[in-house]
């Protein structure tokens, strides 16, 4: 896409979109906001991985257009762990045109695919299509995650245990969810760390962690035993009997 493309698709866009584009190449960026903007939607920026996965998690946005190739922090991992935490619709846009990066970045959760150079009217194309696949997938029931006599509703963040209603703050919250996506299976503090803060798990992080375990832990007894176990120097994991 280059300052000379010009957009011949007079098909009405879905109106007021919020839209991140994660991209290190700042002029692209430019052309795809301005083209965007003409079309309706809002555009926020972010040019480096840790930054847009930041803005990803932390704002709004209805539709994400993602680089392949970032400094800091490489789209597809931008993306793996984006998909931990948000449903959010990723566009992949890089200039990588094996099938393996395709199918890559498709495993790790991107609703489509595009390859540069494109041209505007192919971009927007494929943005009506995703945003459409996605209106209608809302159509279909909430996800709700089970383990035992626990109950997770992502959407609304809500979890009951034996049907009685739990509070949880949000990292305690963030926490079950990551268990109970992997049953069976251990999850490491590392794995942690880098859903609940983008990076690596240091001393400070590892003691975090071990805290909002210990008070999520307290929230999660039935007769008087919790329902998920600590391995020493592994992790935490499930009680295999309660899934």
């Amino acid at each position: 896409m280059t300052s000379t493309d010009q957009s011949t698709d007079s098909t009405p866009s879905r109106s007021e979109c919020a839209i991140l584009l994660v991209d290190d190449d700042v002029e692209l960026c430019q052309l795809m906001t301005e083209l965007l903007r003409k079309h309706g939607h809002r555009v926020d920026c972010a040019y480096n991985g840790r930054d847009g996965l930041e803005q990803a998690l932390q704002q709004r946005h209805d539709l994400v257009i993602l680089d392949g190739m970032l400094p800091v922090l490489d789209g597809f991992e931008v993306l793996r762990r984006l998909r931990k935490r948000s449903a959010v619709p990723v566009i992949m846009l890089t200039a990588r045109t094996e099938q393996r990066d395709r199918v890559t970045g498709l495993d790790s959760g991107a609703d489509d695919y595009v390859s540069k150079p494109f041209g505007p009217d192919e971009l927007l194309a494929r943005i009506r299509a995703v945003l459409r696949r996605y209106d209608q997938a809302k159509g279909a029931p909430p996800e709700v995650l089970r383990a035992g006599p626990i109950e997770l509703h992502p959407a609304t963040r809500f979890v009951t245990l034996s049907g009685e209603a739990i509070v949880l703050t949000e990292i305690e919250f963030d926490i079950l969810e990551l268990l109970m996506r992997s049953p069976g299976r251990a999850v490491s503090r590392d794995e942690i760390a880098a859903v609940l803060y983008q990076r690596e798990c240091s001393p400070y992080a590892r003691s975090s962690i071990d805290v909002h375990v210990s008070h999520l832990r307290k929230k999660l007894q039935r007769d008087g035993r919790p329902l998920f176990q600590t391995l020493r120097g592994i992790g935490y994991v499930l009680t295999p009997e309660d899934r």
